[in-house]
């Protein structure tokens, strides 16, 4: 099993890139990048 640093180096880069490109504003998108993986931890 992956650990959670692991995951977060693998997708985080795809993540922020698909949320930039939704809301074409690059703070917005890394909020959200960490919120996601955020969320993702606390499930």
């Amino acid at each position: 099993m992956q650990s959670f640093d692991e995951i977060y180096q693998q997708h985080a880069k795809t993540v922020y890139k698909y949320l930039l490109s939704l809301t074409y504003q690059a703070d917005l998108a890394e909020e959200l990048t960490q919120e996601t993986f955020y969320q993702a931890i606390r499930t």
